[in-house]
């Protein structure tokens, strides 16, 4: 009896593991997704934050970023936007 239970543990882990890995990616994916809140009317623009830049600052990141992140500039245009009409969710926090 203990010979045939002992042939099941390989599928019964391999399970296991499947699911924690299936529940971790669409935990993953709807955070991802989740809608962000609207910029309020008061909010300043890129050229008030940034005012002793005449020229403009560019809202290209150098450095390591989130996949959110990411996303945000992707979902605002980032990449296509003209000094000065550059939204803040352009620029890291």
């Amino acid at each position: 009896m203990t010979d045939k239970l002992n042939r099941f543990w390989p599928l019964i882990a391999s399970v296991a593991f499947a699911v924690l890995l299936a529940a971790n990616a669409a935990q993953s994916a709807a955070t991802l997704k989740q809608a962000r809140p609207a910029l309020s009317a008061d909010a300043p623009s890129a050229e008030q934050v940034f005012a002793d830049a005449p020229d403009g600052v560019d809202p290209m990141v150098t450095g390591p970023v989130s996949a959110a992140f990411k996303q945000r500039q992707d979902a605002n245009n980032c990449d296509s936007a003209v000094w000065p009409n550059i939204p803040m969710v352009c620029y890291p926090d």
